[in-house]
């Protein structure tokens, strides 16, 4: 397998820490303790790249493999969880923040998705799919195990705009420098999640 770029380390663990964060924060919109939110939020970082290195089959998976992804969730989800505590419920400002979060974590794990299929020596098309599975399900588990229809079910364009940044991540890499090309895809994704979330806010209640 070829070397992934040095960005794709930090770039994994923002995501983990990310993607923590917003299963943390719904664990405490469900009135989850502090333990529960901690276990979410690992299985929650840590569920769309470990699907990526089984379907690439790249074991250990890459949790195992490097602690510290594990160490940032940890972290990540105790914090979140702490300061969910401290804002109000009921005005929606939880539920915000848990959105903002999971576009984040939604366009860096596409983004790292895709680098490590390539890598790996997959084609284009997979490789743009393997990114949208690695980005999606994490975000599908968490809302599983707190007994939600996961974004991805919903007419929301939750994996379609998953897919657009990978293959234009894709594109970008021909003409641009591995830094720039991420920096583009992250913009786009993030840009077209938080578009979308302005335009048709999730219906998902409030507690």
């Amino acid at each position: 397998m070829e070397s992934l770029s040095i960005i794709f380390v930090p770039l994994s663990l923002v995501a983990t820490a990310a993607m923590a964060a917003s299963a943390a924060i719904q664990a405490r919109r469900f009135r989850l303790d502090l333990f529960g939110a901690v276990v979410l939020g690992i299985v929650t970082s840590v569920g769309g790249g470990s699907l990526r290195d089984l379907f690439l089959g790249l074991t250990p998976v890459f949790w195992i493999a490097d602690i510290r992804f594990l160490l940032t969730a940890v972290p990540a989800s105790i914090l979140s969880y702490l300061l969910a505590m401290r804002l109000p419920a009921g005005n929606g400002a939880r539920l915000k923040l848990l959105m903002y979060l999971d576009a984040i974590g939604l366009a860096l794990f596409t983004l790292t998705g895709v680098q490590v299929a390539v890598s790996a020596g997959v084609s284009p098309v997979p490789a743009v799919v393997i990114g949208c599975v690695t980005g999606t399900a994490g975000g599908m588990i968490r809302d599983l195990l707190c007994n939600i229809t996961p974004s991805v079910l919903k007419e929301d364009l939750y994996a379609t705009i998953s897919v657009i940044g990978g293959a234009a991540y894709l594109l970008l890499t021909e003409w641009l420098a591995e830094p720039a090309a991420t920096l583009g895809g992250f913009a786009l994704i993030l840009t077209l999640r938080l578009a979308l979330l302005w335009f048709r806010p999730p219906e998902t209640p409030e507690t």
